[in-house]
C-alpha cells in the first residue's frame, strides 16, 4: 500500500494550494480517506475526512471554512483545497486511508490504516 503526497509548497499568507494523495496497492473505492497535520513541536491533528462514496466530509473547527475535501475514486487520488492560507497551517499534511463498510467520514487518526510519507506546507506572512 502507498499514499503518496503532493502539492506542498511555500506560499504567502491569503494564497492557496491543493494537496493531493494518489493511493495505490488498496481498493480505493472501499477506504475512507483523511487529511491530518503535523507542525514542529505539537502533536499531529485532524484536518478533514471523507467517506467511502464521497457524499460525507468532516473538518477540524480551526479549518471549516477554508478547506475543502474531495475525492475521485476514478483516479484513486484524495484532494485538500487549501484556501485563505495562514501561518499557523505550516505543517506537513498527511493523507490516511482505511478500509471500511461503511460509509463514515474517520476523525480520529488510530482509526487509519495506512500512512503517506507527508508534504511540507510553508505560510509565510
Amino acid at each position: 500500500v502507498q499514499l503518496q503526497a503532493s502539492g506542498g509548497g511555500l506560499v504567502q499568507a491569503g494564497g492557496s494550494l491543493r494537496l493531493s494523495c494518489a493511493a495505490s496497492g488498496i481498493t480505493f473505492g472501499y477506504c475512507a480517506m483523511g487529511w491530518f497535520r503535523q507542525s514542529p513541536g505539537n502533536e499531529r491533528e485532524f484536518v478533514a475526512a471523507i467517506s467511502r462514496s464521497g457524499t460525507r466530509t468532516a473538518y477540524a473547527d480551526s479549518v471549516k471554512a477554508r478547506f475543502t475535501i474531495s475525492r475521485e475514486n476514478a483516479k484513486n487520488t484524495v484532494y485538500l483545497q487549501i484556501d485563505s492560507l495562514k501561518s499557523e497551517d505550516t505543517a506537513v499534511y498527511y493523507c490516511a486511508a482505511r478500509a471500511i463498510l461503511k460509509d463514515y467520514a474517520l476523525r480520529a487518526g488510530n482509526e487509519y490504516e495506512y500512512w503517506g510519507q507527508g508534504t511540507l506546507v510553508t505560510v509565510s506572512s
